[in-house]
């Protein structure tokens, strides 16, 4: 067995799979745009919500310094940024089905969003897990599947693959109402 074998294993036994790539690009030390970095990215697999899938893409906390290079070498304390900064995220969200099965052990669900989602689960409202609300913008794009985003007195809008969302620090949720992921 070889080394990226058994290291694919490894990240597979932790609930994580291959997922997409990522590549960076940044200037180099004579100024031209050079790759950093073409790296395949892994998903996180919740191992108490069947079907939630959630990759860290990238995050600045802050304004960058673009003079300086950029590197995301480690998870973040927080995945949501801090004025100025940004973080792309792709999230598969189950259907809401699996939240009202009798089995669904919320409490274990909110000790695992606290630690995958750092930052951004301290948001999630007790009464509604999923209702939340952040002091950024938010751009979220449906790539396949439909979801629901609920706003205030439960309104909710209607979203299929292709639509966009910007979301200006407001109180929401994601919902999918539908039966795939």
């Amino acid at each position: 067995m070889n080394g990226t074998a058994s290291k694919k294993t490894r990240l597979s036994e932790r609930g994580k799979k291959p997922s997409t790539y990522r590549r960076i690009v940044t200037r180099n030390v004579n100024g031209k745009s050079v790759i950093q970095s073409d790296e395949q990215m892994q998903t996180y697999e919740f191992k108490t919500v069947p079907g939630y899938e959630h990759t860290l893409v990238w995050v600045n906390p802050t304004t960058p310094d673009l003079r300086e290079e950029q590197r995301f070498d480690r998870y973040p304390e927080s995945v949501v940024p801090g004025p100025g900064g940004t973080s792309l995220h792709f999230v598969t969200f189950p259907p809401s089905s699996i939240f009202a099965d009798p089995s669904f052990d919320g409490e274990a669900s909110r000790k695992e969003a606290l630690i995958r989602l750092r930052g951004l689960a301290d948001h999630f409202e007790k009464e509604d897990p999923a209702m939340h609300k952040t002091n950024t913008v938010d751009y979220a794009i449906v790539f396949d599947g439909e979801m629901w985003l609920e706003l205030d007195d439960a309104k909710t809008i209607h979203l299929k693959k292709g639509d966009v969302v910007v979301q200006n620090g407001t109180r929401h949720a994601w919902r999918n109402k539908g039966t795939a992921p």
